[in-house]
């Protein structure tokens, strides 16, 4: 009992350091704006991880293509993973690190938003889709623990989750990434 009681209280208290960190929601709160924006413009939202990220990236994915709260208009979001036919010929015809990278520079267009998540902060290939996403002008968000990792140098937005407990950072990435949903598909489908 006593472990599901810390574990519990592990994940109040990194949601909390993000509650009581202005500058954190501020990205949050610019995040949301920007994805609202891409949308508006007729551009899409892209994500990619690895792992537990990638189920994260393909989750959030689907709260924009799907649908969130409410009935309304899919939005243009995928996660780049779940081709698996392209994935699995990209890592074993170029390297593992280029999956994302190709992909990007296949189908990503100025104004559209790249979402990556990784824990670390120091995913290879999230890290190559980030250059690559500078390159075409969209916009990039890095979902990380609190270092950063290498990601913080790539890209526009930095989301870095004050923790270093790989558990706690996915459950507050989830988190944070239904809040951008929410503020997303309440501002281009107001409810009266």
């Amino acid at each position: 009992m006593s472990r599901i009681l810390e574990s519990i209280r592990q994940s109040i208290d990194t949601k909390q350091k993000i509650l009581n960190n202005p500058d954190l929601l501020q990205i949050i709160e610019n995040v949301a704006s920007v994805c609202t924006e891409a949308f508006c413009n007729g551009n899409k939202v892209l994500f990619c991880g690895n792992g537990g990220s990638a189920a994260d990236a393909q989750h959030l994915s689907a709260e924009f293509s799907g649908r969130f709260y409410y009935d309304r208009p899919p939005l243009p979001s995928e996660a780049l993973h779940v081709n698996t036919s392209y994935l699995t010929a990209v890592a074993n015809d170029y390297s593992y690190d280029e999956v994302y990278s190709r992909i990007i520079r296949g189908s990503g267009k100025e104004g559209d938003v790249l979402i990556g998540l990784s824990t670390s902060g120091n995913s290879k290939n999230v890290i190559r889709a980030f250059e690559v996403a500078n390159e075409i002008g969209m916009h990039t968000v890095a979902f990380t623990g609190e270092s950063g990792g290498l990601m913080k140098n790539v890209v526009d937005f930095l989301i870095n989750v004050p923790s270093s407990d790989t558990p706690r950072i996915q459950e507050s990435h989830i988190l944070i990434g239904h809040i951008i949903c929410e503020l997303v598909e309440s501002s281009l489908f107001p409810k009266p």
